[in-house]
């Protein structure tokens, strides 16, 4: 389970980002070498402009100058270009070794975290690229040769040396302060730009709602909120001044060294081309510090960054190579289960054991709240458990890949989602080795291939997210050709039929038998009664406990009395007499509806 306030040692995965990434910095490093001798050429060529040139006035001499300078110029700009190179394909090595991993991470934070930002781990390995492919790595490259330039301006002169070397010191305290007072303010804003860019999300989700509702006003006042606080303007100023200091800082000891090099050089102790000389050489060793402070807020997002994803990978479930299993039967068996999801102090269920064999239908009711369609997710291995097993012919299926058992499952949610792509894509769950035939049986067997047909362009009509091309009951009769794709072992339908008109619901019944007689477990999570037309036995939950179990005929006389017949529950409901209702409770510990749940 995640836990995402946990402190953990340096992730696996993390470590091999790092490890891939290494060869290229290093590469880097040893062209920052040579990148930064190379940065002599402009105060040497001064120098020997004002001490040589001047005083023999040679054109010679200053050709043959002016000729090397551009030399060494030009390669400056060729071995500072591949060392940018090395750092943009170092940043983009790190992303691609751990983007498959941040992604299965992702996932599980949105499966396991509802209520958390599921796509914190994206954020975060985009906030360490362009952290990486900032100025930043370039200046932390070039930071260790500033006792390189500052040596030279002692050998200049000790003088000018002190002046440099007090500035020096000076900004470094600049940046340390910097760090200190900018450390909280940027984890705050990350905080309020998720929070933000999560609400921005949840309304545009939910648009038509928030008009009908008049909300519209109240989630923009809201996001207004998060969003002004992302620009912390206190914080945002301190670190604004800091840099500012930095800039004026620097400028104003170039100043100073130029005007203490001229006093030397009036007292005759230094020449006119080290007065030029030891300016530039004191802002060149400078440079790094003034960089790093002006790209610390990108420094800091990419640390902060950093330190959460290897947090997230270290807690995220691993994704581990184990032994190939052969295909499931179906058979599927709970054991003592307990869950309490991320955040709830009480299991929403408690002491679970059931079991579902091939060609088997159960059929699982209960009042609202009961924790039905938490029992669908654990079923499917989506929900985890606080203890007990599920298991697959006998294998815990929490511990199978994902990818693996999914292929043998096929699962329905409450509320049907479709992926951006077209229906063909959905149900075939967008496998690239999906076949033609699959597809159309799937959406056959779901009674869904007319209606697919009638759309303007058949399977290939491309819908969106939530899927607006089609109505509600369109959507999950496709949502159920998804489920039925690669004539999975186990299938777990949560309330089926909650939008199918009577057609859908003979399609959904028809599906059902089908499934049976080719030997597939069912588990179907339902309210309304024509959708236990098929299951052979009910299980009866009541506030996240087994109250009932058995075949359907006597666990539904145990829980309604004389008053249903079993076999009204295949009748549609306008035919049912308003007695006929399953309202009874059971020991007064919930009450139960069949028919509008």
């Amino acid at each position: 389970m995640l836990k995402l306030d946990d402190t953990t040692r340096m992730q696996a995965d993390v470590r091999a980002g790092i490890a891939s990434a290494r060869p290229l910095l290093v590469r880097a490093a040893v062209f920052s070498v040579a990148v930064n001798i190379l940065m002599l050429t402009g105060p040497l060529y001064m120098l020997q402009l004002y001490d040589r040139v001047l005083a023999s006035r040679s054109g010679a001499t200053l050709l043959a100058l002016t000729v090397l300078a551009v030399a060494l110029y030009g390669a400056s700009s060729v071995i500072d270009f591949v060392r940018s190179a090395l750092i943009a394909r170092a940043a983009s090595r790190f992303e691609t070794r751990i983007a498959d991993r941040a992604f299965d991470a992702a996932v599980d934070l949105a499966r396991l975290s509802p209520s958390s930002a599921g796509d914190a781990p994206f954020r975060d390995v985009r906030a360490i690229r362009q952290a990486l492919n900032s100025g930043a790595v370039i200046s932390i490259f070039d930071a260790p040769f500033a006792p390189f330039y500052l040596m030279i301006v002692f050998m200049l002169h000790w003088s000018l040396g002190v002046l440099a070397l007090a500035g020096a010191l000076a900004l470094v305290a600049l940046a340390v302060i910097n760090e200190r007072i900018s450390r909280k303010t940027i984890a705050a804003q990350m905080e309020s730009q998720q929070a933000s860019d999560a609400l921005a999300g949840a309304a545009m989700r939910n648009a038509a709602t928030a008009d009908a509702l008049g909300m519209r006003g109240a989630m923009r006042a809201r996001w207004r909120a998060l969003n002004d606080s992302v620009g912390d303007a206190r914080g945002g100023d301190r670190m604004l001044s800091i840099t500012s200091a930095t800039k004026t800082g620097r400028l104003a000891l170039q100043s100073l060294i130029l005007g203490l090099g001229a006093w030397l050089a009036i007292r005759g102790v230094v020449t006119g081309g080290v007065m030029v000389a030891a300016s530039i050489i004191a802002a060149r060793a400078l440079a790094p510090v003034e960089m790093a402070i002006g790209q610390w807020r990108l420094i800091g997002a990419g640390m902060q960054a950093f330190t959460r994803l290897n947090r997230i990978l270290a807690a995220a479930p691993a994704n581990e190579d184990r032994t190939a299993l052969p295909p499931p039967s179906g058979r599927l068996t709970l054991e003592r289960v307990f869950v309490r999801p991320v955040g709830v102090q009480k299991p929403v269920l408690k002491n679970i054991s059931v079991s579902v064999s091939p060609g088997e239908a159960l059929g699982v009711i209960g009042p609202s709240g009961a924790g039905k369609s938490t029992l669908a997710r654990v079923m499917a291995g989506v929900e985890p458990i606080a203890s007990g097993a599920v298991r697959l012919d006998g294998a815990d299926i929490f511990q199978q890949p994902r990818d693996v058992i999914g292929r043998a499952i096929g699962y329905l949610p409450q509320e049907t989602e479709l992926f951006t792509g077209t229906i063909r894509e959905n149900i075939a769950r967008f496998r690239e080795d999906a076949i033609d035939e699959d597809i159309v049986a799937a959406a056959r067997e779901a009674g869904a291939l007319d209606l697919i047909l009638a759309q303007a362009d058949g399977f290939e009509t491309r819908i969106a997210e939530r899927g607006p091309t089609l109505s509600v009951g369109q959507r999950q009769r496709v949502g159920l050709a998804r489920a039925l794709y690669g004539r999975p072992a186990l299938v777990i339908l949560d309330e089926p039929n909650a939008a199918l008109d009577a057609e859908g619901e003979a399609a959904l019944v028809a599906a059902i038998v089908k499934l049976k007689a080719r030997g597939a477990a069912v588990v179907i999570v339902a309210h309304r009664p024509s959708a236990l037309v098929q299951v052979d036995r009910l299980l009866f939950l009541v506030d996240g406990e087994q109250r009932a179990l058995g075949p359907r005929d006597e666990v539904l006389a145990r829980i309604t009395g004389p008053r249903v017949s079993p076999t009204m529950i295949g009748q549609p409901l306008a035919t049912q007499q308003p007695n006929a209702r399953v309202t009874q409770d059971l020991g007064h510990d919930g009450g139960t509806s069949l028919s509008n749940g």
